[in-house]
């Protein structure tokens, strides 16, 4: 449950993001209402993960899915223009993430969640 969790708040860290990208400076009240509740729905996410999952794993995936999302979506919507080098780039970022989920995590006694 707690990946569950944290793969929603990336998608919601690239929901605010792109809404702050139209939210020309937090100047259109509506783009700028859902990159703050985004935002904050977010980041609870993310704090409820990091109680079973390592925070430097769980930031990576949050920031890693969150910036490939971001990406594929400005691309899709003509924000950004799309290229073979980027989708292989993107690509590398979430095999990264699957990674760091397939790898796991054990207990050390620096470690700040509990095994699970």
């Amino acid at each position: 449950m707690p990946w569950l969790v944290l793969l929603a708040s990336a998608v919601l860290e690239a929901v605010w993001a792109s809404a702050l990208g139209a939210s020309d400076g937090l100047s259109r009240p509506v783009p700028s209402v859902v990159f703050l509740v985004a935002g904050a729905v977010s980041m609870v996410g993310l704090a409820r993960a990091v109680r079973t999952i390592p925070i430097g794993t769980a930031y990576a995936v949050w920031t890693g899915v969150g910036a490939a999302l971001t990406v594929t979506w400005a691309m899709a919507t003509g924000g950004e223009e799309p290229s073979l080098v980027r989708v292989l780039l993107l690509t590398g970022i979430v095999g990264a993430v699957i990674g760091l989920k397939l790898v796991g995590h054990e207990h050390s006694a620096g470690s700040q969640a509990p095994p699970g």
